[in-house]
């Protein structure tokens, strides 16, 4: 005879055993309706091309796509491009993204980027750079290469091109290496930088002699000499010409912000401002190379309310409408003058957030809406 007390736990035990099976019945039915029955996520395909319809054809934005997974973000990142009358991208193709081990490579994001870019009627400038942990030593960053693996980020390069010919013709060869933080936190190196760019353009032309290869954009700064951090622009472009680098780029890329100046403050040696970027080319023309094109591949303003170097939203407006125009009309040498930055996949929650013109979820800011006014064909 089973005891009262025996009853009763058998019938909680078979009470809870029949909610614990409801519980995974309806877990079933969510995970056969999710994997079977749910309609699988739209294709997204680049679709007919489109064409450009500016009245700037140097106007540019950085569109910083290289985080961004879902691909109809990434079409609807560069049709904005578009719609603002942009015809120039700058985007960011990491190293170590795309050969993560030695002679294997991985273009799937890349082409996303790319091919989207070309049907929006875009011209892509390439940044190559960040190396991959085979590359280096241990425990260095991504920005550290020795001259003994030169020859591998030259590789790299010439695989980018000859993947992507057709559709990528211009190529950075690495960023800001006037600065400690982008040269493996070592003191700059402008004789060390040019003969990795000679690698690398070495390489590239055997392949795509057609590419536009360019020489990094330099951070500007007023570092003083002997500064371990960083290396003044003016006096690192003048070693690199020491050094022999004229015939091993094609066109110089520029860094050039205006951070509370004005866009028609005049340049100074003594001044970070937009127009510095004239002083760049001043420099370059005392060398001889004053046959070549400048790509100014990041400028802009940010109105963020409390960064110190800031400026008002009208300001920002301002300035940089009439930066596009400057670059237009009185820059003939200017080829593209590429804003920092249309969008980033999700919101910084820096100062950085306010250099974007479109927001994390595509709501265009009032200076994206001012530029496309200004520049977009009708």
């Amino acid at each position: 005879m089973t005891s009262p007390f025996r009853s009763q736990s058998l019938r909680r035990f078979l009470g809870k055993r029949g909610f614990w099976a409801r519980v995974l019945a309806v877990a079933l039915a969510v995970l056969a309706w999710r994997g079977v029955d749910r309609p699988p996520a739209p294709l997204v395909v680049p679709g007919p091309p489109q064409a450009v319809v500016t009245r700037n054809p140097k106007l540019g934005l950085h569109t910083r796509l290289t985080d961004e997974v879902e691909p109809w973000k990434i079409k609807r990142s560069l049709q904005m491009v578009r719609e603002m009358g942009a015809p120039w991208i700058v985007e960011y193709f990491p190293w170590a993204y795309y050969e993560p081990d030695k002679g294997r490579f991985d273009w799937t994001h890349a082409d996303l980027v790319v091919d989207h870019a070309v049907a929006q009627g875009l011209t892509v400038i390439a940044r190559l750079g960040f190396v991959p942990v085979w590359a280096r030593p241990e425990e260095t960053t991504f920005t550290y290469l020795d001259e003994d693996g030169y020859d591998d980020f030259a590789e790299y390069a010439a695989a980018f091109v000859e993947h992507f010919r057709g559709r990528v013709s211009h190529v950075i060869i690495w960023n800001e290496p006037n600065l400690a933080s982008e040269w493996g936190n070592r003191p700059p190196d402008p004789r060390s930088y040019t003969a990795l760019l000679k690698a690398a353009y070495a390489r590239i032309k055997a392949v795509a002699p057609e590419v536009t290869v360019l020489a990094p954009a330099l951070a500007p700064t007023l570092a003083p000499p002997g500064n371990p951090w960083a290396m003044e622009d003016l006096a690192f472009l003048q070693a690199m010409y020491d050094a022999g680098a004229a015939p091993y780029f094609d066109a110089l890329a520029a860094h050039t912000y205006g951070w509370g100046f004005p866009a028609d403050d005049p340049p100074a040696p003594d001044k970070v401002n937009f127009r510095r970027v004239e002083l760049v080319r001043a420099l370059m023309e005392a060398n001889g190379d004053g046959g070549k094109a400048v790509f100014i591949t990041e400028t802009g303003w940010n109105d963020h309310p409390r960064w110190t170097k800031a400026v008002k939203p009208a300001q920002r407006i301002a300035y940089s409408v009439e930066a596009a125009r400057m670059a237009l009309e009185d820059w003939p040498w200017c080829r593209a003058l590429v804003f920092w930055v249309l969008r980033f996949p999700r919101p910084q929650l820096t100062y950085q957030d306010a250099f974007t013109f479109v927001t994390s979820d595509f709501a265009p800011k009032p200076v994206y809406l001012a530029m496309q006014e200004a520049y977009a064909g009708r």
